[in-house]
C-alpha cells in the first residue's frame, strides 16, 4: 500500500513538472515505454526489484535500456537512485501515464474478447462506449478464449459484460431456479 501511494506521489510530481515544461505528453510516451518493457520482461523486473543489486548499478543500467528517454524522465531515474526506490519504477509509470489521461479527458477502455478484435466489432465496442462515456476513448484489447464470444467492456469503474459466456451462466442460473 505504502509503495502505491508512493508511486502516486512521483507520478504527480513527474507530471506537475513535465507540465511545466510543455512535454507532458514527451514523458507520458517515455512512461508508457518503460511500463510496458518492465512488465513485459520478467529479467528486468527482477533485476529492478533485486535488494542485493546496488542502485547505481541499476541507475546506469535503466539509462542504457532507456537510452532514448526524456531529460525529465532521466531525472526521475536520478531521484529513485538519491532514494533508493528503483522496484516501484513501474508502478510509477503506470501511475504517471493514469494521470496524464485524466487530465486530457482521455479514458481507457478495456475490452476483453475472445478472439483478437476486427473492424466490425471495434464499431460495435465504440457504439456501446458512446452511450457510457462522453470522454475520449482509448481501447485496450486483452483477448481471453474462456469467454467464448462476445466482449465484456470496462470503463474506469463501469462494466457492460455481452460474452456468451456471461449469457450461459445467466441461462444456467435462470433454468436451476
Amino acid at each position: 500500500m505504502a509503495s502505491t501511494r508512493a508511486a502516486i506521489r512521483y507520478a504527480k510530481a513527474i507530471l506537475d513538472l513535465a507540465n511545466s515544461k510543455g512535454i507532458a505528453e514527451a514523458v507520458n510516451n517515455d512512461m508508457k515505454s518503460i511500463a510496458s518493457t518492465i512488465g513485459g520482461n520478467e529479467e528486468l523486473s527482477t533485476f529492478i526489484q533485486s535488494p542485493t543489486i546496488k542502485v547505481e548499478v541499476k541507475e546506469s543500467a535503466l539509462l542504457e535500456v532507456f537510452a532514448n528517454i526524456n531529460g525529465v524522465t532521466k531525472g526521475l531515474f536520478h531521484l529513485l537512485f538519491e532514494n533508493k526506490r528503483f522496484e516501484i519504477l513501474e508502478a510509477i509509470s503506470l501511475e504517471y501515464s493514469k494521470l496524464f489521461d485524466e487530465g486530457n479527458g482521455t479514458e481507457v477502455a478495456k475490452v476483453t474478447t475472445a478472439i483478437a478484435m476486427d473492424a466490425d466489432l471495434e464499431a460495435k465496442v465504440l457504439a456501446k462506449i458512446a452511450t457510457l462515456s462522453d470522454k475520449k476513448i482509448t481501447i485496450e484489447n486483452v483477448v481471453d478464449p474462456s469467454i467464448i464470444g462476445g466482449f465484456i467492456l470496462r470503463i474506469g469503474d463501469q462494466q457492460y459484460n455481452a460474452s456468451v459466456a456471461n449469457r450461459l451462466q445467466v441461462l444456467k442460473r435462470e433454468l436451476s431456479n
